[in-house]
């Protein structure tokens, strides 16, 4: 009995004690937290910039395609037979020029039974005409003769247009392409046979995003380069599209090429260079002082010691800097470094601003005899 009320007795020693101790360790924790850490922590050191104005240059660079004055592909208008090919593939020709001939023996037989007729319509125009004078036939016979002589000549009119679309010639001036067929071959209207490119007055295409559209004006003036050469060309904007392409929101522009466009080929690669008008007034910081955050951009501010929180909107942006459009005035000061130590109206040292080292608050001096007396 008495072992049992001694281990009764134990067991409640170590529980108070237990109890005890862990009381101690929650007033030294929060004791602690007092002394070290919520407003208490020490502030963080930083380097900052004042804001302030500068000339921005707003330039972009897009892909653009070079463009033919003229393109088209070079189909018959009937189906026939190929007898002929009169051009050299990737020559220049000239507008007119004849580069295919389809076989038209049908259409030339069918034309001289029609020109017999029209001559044997003829005299019997003529036959009637003499009657007519001499009181022999009435007037509505001879007008007969008159339709005869008139319809024969609407048909071979008819058979002289079939004939002329079994020659194919050049629409314009240009180079002529590779030939898709043979002679022998047989085409109709939906047969490729060659293609043409007028090759002067050359055009380039880009698309413009968005953003950029307000400014891109009809006669402004355009640089670009294409792929191989140092060259640069010159081009004048001479057009725009009606609408927006809703998948890309970009806005085709097309642009006719200036001076010399020798090295230039329809359909090549070219990099275009848009250059805006600067803006006097920008605010431009580094890129490094923006916080990106789920919804938008924020941006730590230096307020009489204390970090500001601050929502801004950004513009162009390059390797280095990145601009302000709203959010931000001239004399604002903006933390750069710390930013991941910061917190809202946390307290905020100063090391460095605009570049320049500031010097850390001394620490005032103290007597060694006064503090040896004391101890």
């Amino acid at each position: 009995m008495i072992v049992r009320y001694l281990r009764t007795g134990i067991l409640f020693s170590i529980i108070f004690l237990t109890a005890c101790g862990d009381s101690d360790k929650k007033k030294a924790a929060g004791q602690q937290q007092t002394n070290g850490g919520g407003s208490q922590r020490p502030p963080v050191r930083a380097e900052a910039i004042t804001v302030t104005t500068s000339t921005l240059f707003d330039n972009i660079e897009i892909p653009g395609s070079i463009v033919a004055n003229e393109n088209t592909e070079i189909r018959p208008e009937v189906s026939g037979l190929i007898t002929g090919i009169y051009f050299k593939e990737g020559s220049h020709i000239g507008r007119g020029a004849t580069l295919f001939k389809l076989n038209d023996a049908d259409l030339q037989a069918q034309l001289r039974k029609l020109q017999v007729q029209a001559k044997i319509a003829k005299q019997n125009e003529n036959r009637s005409s003499e009657l007519l004078k001499i009181g022999g036939i009435s007037r509505q016979d001879y007008e007969t003769t008159q339709l005869q002589v008139s319809n024969t000549a609407a048909d071979i009119a008819i058979i002289q247009t079939q004939i002329a679309k079994t020659v194919i010639r050049a629409p314009f001036n240009g180079k002529i392409g590779f030939r898709m067929v043979s002679v022998g071959a047989y085409v109709s209207p939906a047969t490729i046979m060659t293609t043409l490119s007028q090759m002067t007055d050359l055009k380039i295409d880009f698309t413009v995003p968005e953003k950029y559209i307000p400014q891109v004006k009809i006669g402004q003036f355009i640089n670009f380069t294409i792929e191989g050469t140092g060259k640069k060309y010159t081009g004048r904007v001479v057009a725009t599209e009606s609408n927006i392409t809703e998948n890309t929101r970009t806005l085709r522009v097309r642009a006719a090429v200036q001076g010399d466009a020798g090295g230039l080929v329809p359909g090549g690669f070219a990099k275009v260079t848009l250059n805006f008008e600067p803006d006097a007034n920008a605010i431009v910081i580094p890129t490094q002082a923006i916080i990106p955050q789920a919804r938008g951009k924020k941006v730590y501010l230096y307020n009489n010691g204390v970090a500001k929180f601050v929502d801004v909107e950004t513009g162009i942006r390059d390797s280095a800097t990145i601009q302000i459009t709203k959010g931000l005035k001239t004399g604002d000061t903006v933390l750069l470094t710390g930013l991941l130590s910061l917190r809202p109206e946390g307290k905020v040292i100063l090391s460095k601003l605009n570049n320049k080292l500031l010097t850390p608050p001394t620490r005032p001096k103290t007597d060694s005899s006064k503090t040896a007396a004391n101890k």
